[in-house]
């Protein structure tokens, strides 16, 4: 499964959770693409906000990587484009080109509150603390997706024997 994280900036959120994600499918021998991108222009090429490294270094997650733009292309490339608040899902939303892309769409905490539409905190203008709760919280929705990728991947095997 290819996953892509979005957020406003690709400083902070997605650049967690993408390091929480591949670390995860490399650690359960998952094959997978796993990306983040943002929608700030100002941010592209710039490297992970130092407190979004710091906080995922000490759980042992290399954050590392550049900020790039999302992009109408994406919904070619990923399976599911988890967002981290409203307006990044209306961002993204606005670039869906059918049905089938707005079905890639959803709220990264819908894994864990399904419909809520919850969104993730943006720790870019708070403190340590904060990234280290978010961090827990993005580690949280990434054990869902390996878990929904292994029921995919029990299936399969299933329905090929």
């Amino acid at each position: 499964m290819n996953v892509l994280f979005v957020d406003l900036q690709n400083v902070c959120r997605s650049p967690m959770a993408e390091a929480i994600l591949k670390r995860k499918f490399l650690d359960n021998n998952i094959i997978g693409l796993v990306d983040s991108a943002g929608f700030e222009s100002f941010n592209i090429n710039e490297p992970p906000d130092p407190r979004a490294v710091n906080t995922a270094a000490e759980y042992g997650v290399l954050v590392d990587g550049r900020a790039r733009i999302f992009v109408k292309d994406d919904f070619d490339i990923y399976d599911k484009i988890y967002v981290m608040d409203t307006q990044n899902y209306w961002d993204v939303m606005e670039l869906t080109r059918n049905e089938k892309d707005k079905a890639k769409v959803d709220y990264l905490l819908n894994l864990l509150e399904p419909g809520l539409n919850k969104t993730v905190p943006n720790p870019y203008s708070s403190g340590v603390a904060d990234c280290k709760q978010i961090f827990r919280m993005l580690n949280k929705a990434a054990d869902k997706i390996v878990e929904m990728v292994k029921l995919e991947e029990e299936k399969k095997a299933v329905a090929n024997n």
